[in-house]
């Protein structure tokens, strides 16, 4: 596995702007080893953290996530894209190298704040701002390794920094029960570093609080899960469901609102490449990805997807194509963690632990800003499929779909895959070639 990491030299911003923070354009770069020497070069590093993470996630990451589900088809001419909706991946594929390869330079990233910033003696760097670095470090290295484990199952755990391409090499895959213990140990490493304030851009401990909650849903640990949701959807000064649907998303200006937990944020310097496959040519897209019939016939059913229904248009040729991407220059958000997913995992988790009452009022919340009524769903194996059924329309272009239905044992009846070797992706024949230690996944 080639790991070769440098870290970015960004345009410094005088502004305490959160969106300022992570609006940098890279310039050069320096070798590690000089990186962190001072508060300046610190925050620099935290950049390229954030930066690093948020180049995989703008296309990569979620073309593999919705993709494989059955919300979205491809219309061009790629056959490696098309191998997410055939679910017969090949090794040789390049999305799932280049998301490989985006998580591990983020890692480094973090690894590198991780081990100079508690050496570095400037004033300026206090000690709340030390904390701070190390929290976002290590809450990014969890968000890293969590998509890695649901994406590849166990992966090799490289948590020091590397300072040339052999340094990793050599070390073997860890199961995937550990790769997600090592999210966890992140996880409880950032939270006390972390402050409980509210920030959209970067990671604070309610950042922590919303991956923890998506974690222990995947973890099946019910009452953790319900735990950490309910920490979110109490704070109802912060978090709020916002009505029409599409409030948390259009107009253009609408970034970071009460919607949103934790969203990767572009600018006209660094744009998001995913509203282009979304967008028509009368848009000046490629309208590569676009809604497929089942999912355009579910969410225009305005009992089933309600205002929903915003997500899809039609173009000039009457083609229906995806509307959450759409910003010109391309600055769409990466919505990370939204209050509308802490609603359904804490339904989820309550209807697991027989609370179908206060399953079914949070996904009645959730069913009520898309302008639904109550579900009609009664015993727990409803409340489960119309948990499941909701998630669908309500995430559909965001990465979600695909990870909820291996996680729930569902990928074999919605998607009719029976070989489950196919639930995991193969590693990249990339990082094959380059490192003997890896071992490649049953089927591939």
């Amino acid at each position: 596995m080639k790991l070769t990491y440098i870290i970015p030299i960004v345009l410094l911003i005088a502004t305490s702007s959160c969106k300022k923070f992570l609006e940098v354009e890279p310039r050069a770069s320096i070798s590690d080893e000089a990186t962190i020497t001072d508060k300046t070069s610190a925050e620099t590093a935290v950049r390229g953290v954030y930066n690093a993470a948020r180049n995989y996630y703008s296309i990569s990451f979620q073309s593999i996530a919705y993709l494989s589900g059955d919300n979205v088809q491809w219309t061009g001419s790629q056959s490696q894209i098309q191998e997410f909706i055939n679910h017969k991946v090949s090794p040789e594929n390049s999305t799932i190298d280049s998301v490989w390869r985006g998580a591990y330079v983020s890692i480094n990233r973090a690894n590198n704040v991780l081990s100079k910033v508690p050496a570095v003696t400037d004033p300026l760097l206090t000690d709340v701002l030390k904390n701070q670095y190390l929290g976002e470090a290590y809450f990014i290295r969890a968000l890293n390794y969590f998509d890695l484990a649901r994406i590849w199952g166990g992966v090799p755990l490289i948590t020091r920094s590397t300072l040339s391409a052999n340094d990793n090499r050599g070390i073997a895959r860890s199961s995937q029960e550990a790769t997600y213990a090592q999210v966890l140990a992140d996880l409880e490493a950032a939270e006390p570093l972390l402050q409980e304030t509210t920030d959209r851009f970067r990671a604070t401990r309610k950042t922590v609080w919303a991956l923890k909650a998506r974690f222990y849903l995947y973890q099946k640990n019910w009452a953790k899960a319900e735990e950490y949701a309910t920490k979110l959807i109490g704070d109802n000064a912060a978090y709020q469901l916002l009505k029409p649907y599409n409030a948390f998303y259009f107009p253009a200006d609408k970034r970071g609102t009460n919607e949103s937990i934790f969203e990767f944020f572009y600018s006209t310097n660094e744009t998001n490449g995913h509203r282009n496959q979304w967008q028509p040519q009368q848009n000046g897209g490629t309208r590569q990805w676009a809604p497929n019939d089942a999912f355009v016939a579910l969410v225009n059913n305005p009992l089933i997807g309600g205002t929903r229904s915003a997500l899809v248009a039609l173009d000039n040729q009457n083609r229906w194509y995806g509307t959450l991407y759409y910003r010109s220059p391309a600055t769409d958000p990466t919505y990370v963690f939204r209050i509308a997913e802490q609603y359904l995992i804490r339904a989820e988790a309550r209807a697991q632990l027989n609370n179908t009452a206060g399953a079914i009022t949070d996904l009645n919340a959730v069913r009520d800003r898309a302008g639904l009524t109550g579900t009609t769903a009664a015993t727990v194996p409803e409340v489960l499929l119309a948990i499941e059924n909701e998630r669908r329309l309500e995430f559909a272009f965001e990465a979600h779909r695909w990870f909820d239905l291996v996680r729930t044992g569902r990928a074999a009846a919605v998607l009719n895959i029976t070989d489950q070797t196919k639930l995991l992706l193969p590693i990249p024949i990339a990082q094959l070639q380059l490192d003997n230690a890896l071992v490649q996944n049953p089927g591939y």
